[in-house]
Order: structure tokens, then C-alpha cells, then sequence
């Protein structure tokens, strides 16, 4: 594990972004923000990894935040404090206003856990999904200071199950409780005598249906879909160039279809290469007008937040990163009621499998399979899309369990 940190530190030196803000940030937290801690006691720490694992933990925070305001309990308010792994996640949602203090987790050596947990001493810990430093783990358990894994899910070919993996699989015991996604999770944990586990859900489900409530209306992008006379559109959200390949062939031969495009990087060097690949058929979110809307057929949305809020606009959805390390997130666009398509690479995620065997998704490996599966949803968009919805609906429920479990309310 020391070498893995110092190859950040390493990386940091020469010159890669997210190093750098992660080595400055756990520095931050490691020397400057321990007297800060030392005022939160006794908090309630969750931690994340990055923002999907934040979105799995925050409606359990604010489930918590909306029960300490009652009466009975706002004058003995539990303090929440929130740390991150990633970047990504730290920089996106350091000003959570929810929660009491935001922090990059320091490195998970020895010296630093112990530094970390003498100066906060939570009350318990709270760790989303694929979270398992070990020293950390250890040094919590060795506390007894409640600890818990949410929305965690296991398959037979990770470490833990692995004939040189006992090591890891003793970590999980140092888990007061593990709450899995589903059956599967549960049984291969018991199996291995891992007992302290039942079966809560995915968090996730429960988040995007309150995200669709609370749905902004963005004006151009209205003034965009209004223009085009009824013209089936199709949003394409966290896209990547393997996947903004494949729409610049797919419109080529429709053009009554209309696109917006939500890059997952929206830096100048992606940005180019959007262009290019539309080569003058589009029009940038930033710089839009009334008039230029209404002539071109591609918007690409070159703005960070509004994602969430977009996907309603459209018939059906696709979601980048299938062609790269995996999918983004599904559910954000299925919440809608619109059918969701993807990338090859979606074998980790249990909720596009699900979204497949419930009739409202489908997964695209080549152009061919792409424009065959984006000609059936566009045709279908209200079947599809209707089943995405109830698989989605009947996946609700994740948080009410954990907080019975863990808060007793």
C-alpha cells in the first residue's frame, strides 16, 4: 500500500492534475485541518471514494440531517463529517452543505489513520461500496467504533474469494454490518462465513427518484428539442469519442434525429474533437442563441451540473463509458421513463443488468448493433421507456432499510 501512495506522489511531481490535487488535499487534511477535526468529535463520518459512491451515500446524510432537525433532537445534533478518495469527488462536492466537513481521506498508512481517527474519533464510520483500505478497517475495528458497508455488492472473482485473497477476506469482519445490493452478495459473503450482512438494495434507486422531483427546466435546451418540429431526440450523457464516433455515423442517415450530447470531460482538447467529429452540425451549450439553435442538430452541453435535469428532454438515452472501463450512471436517465442504451462494458454494474432483463435497456458493441438497437428504442420509446421506469421504482426502498438498522429510525 506505501508503494501505491508514493507512485501518486510520484505522478504528482510529474505534472498529472488529479495527483497533484489528491497529494495537496491529503496533505491538507493530514497537517492542516486536525485542529478542525478535534472541534467535530464524535461525528458521524461517511466516506466515498468519488461522486457515484457520494450519491449512494447522500440520501442516507440527508436522511439523517431532515431527523436531527426535529425537536427532540436538534439540541444534541451528531456532527457529519464526509471525506474522499478521489479528486473528482472532493472538488464536485466540496461544498456539500449537508455535512459539517468535507476532507480528502488521508493516506491509509499506519501513521495517518492513526493520526486521523485520534483527532475526529467518529462515533461510527460509514463506507460506500468498494471501500476496504485495510488500515483503516483495522484500526477502526480495533476501536470497536461502529463501522458499516452500504450499497456493497461482491462478486466470486474479486480479491476476497480469491485462494490468496484470505488476507482481504478477513478485513470484512472488522464490519459491524455489511448492507449488499442483492441475494447474490449475501449468499457468497455467508458462504464464506462473513454473517454480519443482510440484504438492503442499491441507495441509488432512491436518490435519482428524488433527483427527477427536483429537475431543473434549462431554457436552451427546451428552445433546442421545441425546434425541430416533433423530432425524436436522444440524449447522450458522460459520452466519450468511441461513443460520439458512433452518432456522428448514426445522424448521418437520420436526419430528422436531433442529439444532445453531455461529454464526460468538457476540457478544450475534448471539445475539439466533438467538433470535428460533427464537423459544423452542432452548436456549444455556452455560446447558443435563439437563432443558431434552431439550425443545427447537435447540442453539445460544454457545462459541468445539469446532466440530471437534461435526460427528461429526450425519447430515449444512451450512456457513455461502455466503451472504455465501464458504464455511467443508468439510473439517472431511466428514472425518466425513457429507454437507456450503452456500451459493451457493464458487466460490474447490477442495475443495467437489471434494466436489460426488465425489457429497457439494451447494450451496443460495434455501429451495427448500435444503429439497430437506437432505430428499435426510438420506435418503442414509450414501451421501453415505461419498463425502465418500473424496474426503477421497484428497486426503492434501500435507505429506509439502512436507517432502521443503523440510526433505529
Amino acid at each position: 500500500m506505501r508503494i501505491y501512495f508514493w507512485l501518486i506522489r510520484l505522478a504528482a511531481l510529474f505534472g498529472n492534475r488529479k495527483a497533484r490535487l489528491l497529494v495537496e488535499g491529503e496533505r491538507r487534511t493530514f497537517r492542516e485541518e486536525r485542529e478542525a477535526l478535534s472541534e467535530l468529535r464524535g461525528a458521524i463520518w461517511f466516506h466515498a471514494a468519488s461522486v457515484g459512491e457520494f450519491e449512494q451515500a447522500r440520501p442516507i446524510i440527508e436522511k439523517l440531517v431532515e431527523r436531527q432537525k426535529t425537536a427532540s433532537l436538534k439540541d444534541n445534533r451528531q456532527k457529519i463529517v464526509l471525506t474522499f478518495f478521489s479528486p473528482s469527488g472532493y472538488e464536485m462536492r466540496k461544498n456539500y452543505d449537508k455535512v459539517d466537513k468535507v476532507l480528502y481521506l488521508p493516506f491509509a498508512t499506519k501513521k495517518r489513520v492513526k493520526t486521523f481517527l485520534d483527532a475526529l474519533q467518529p462515533s461510527m464510520a460509514i463506507f460506500v461500496k468498494y471501500e476496504f483500505w485495510p488500515a483503516y478497517l483495522k484500526e477502526i475495528a480495533r476501536r470497536n467504533i461502529p463501522l458499516y458497508s452500504i450499497s456493497a455488492i461482491f462478486r466470486k472473482d474479486q480479491l476476497f474469494f480469491r485462494p490468496w485473497g484470505k488476507s482481504y477476506l478477513k478485513l470484512l469482519k472488522c464490519f459491524s454490518h455489511i448492507f449488499v445490493q442483492d441475494e447474490a452478495s449475501k449468499e457468497l459473503l455467508l458462504t464464506h462465513s462473513i454473517e454480519k450482512v443482510s440484504v438492503a438494495g442499491d441507495t441509488r434507486f432512491d436518490r435519482v427518484c428524488e433527483i427527477a422531483k427536483q429537475a431543473k427546466s434549462i431554457p436552451a435546451v427546451e428552445r433546442f428539442v421545441g425546434s425541430g418540429q416533433n423530432a425524436p431526440v436522444i440524449v447522450a450523457g458522460s459520452t466519450w469519442p468511441p461513443d460520439e464516433e458512433l452518432f456522428a455515423r448514426y445522424l448521418e442517415n437520420r436526419p430528422n434525429v436531433k442529439l444532445v450530447l453531455v461529454p464526460h470531460e468538457i476540457d478544450e482538447a475534448h471539445l475539439h474533437k466533438i467538433f470535428q467529429v460533427f464537423e459544423g452540425r452542432y452548436v456549444r451549450f455556452t455560446e447558443a442563441t435563439p437563432a443558431t439553435i434552431e439550425q443545427v442538430r447537435v447540442l453539445v452541453v460544454d457545462a459541468m451540473g445539469m446532466l440530471s435535469s437534461i435526460y427528461r428532454y429526450g425519447q430515449v438515452a444512451y450512456i457513455g463509458g461502455g466503451f472504455g472501463v465501464g458504464i455511467h450512471n443508468t439510473l439517472e436517465a431511466a428514472v425518466y421513463g425513457m429507454p437507456v442504451l450503452f456500451g459493451p462494458n457493464y458487466s460490474h454494474f447490477r442495475e443495467a443488468k437489471g434494466l436489460i432483463a426488465a425489457g429497457g435497456s439494451e447494450s451496443v458493441h460495434d455501429y451495427a448493433s448500435f444503429e439497430k438497437a437506437m432505430d428499435k428504442a426510438l420506435a418503442n420509446y414509450r414501451e421501453m421507456g415505461k419498463k425502465a421506469l418500473d424496474y426503477v421504482q421497484s428497486e426503492r426502498g434501500a435507505t429506509e432499510k439502512i436507517c432502521k438498522e443503523i440510526f433505529d429510525f
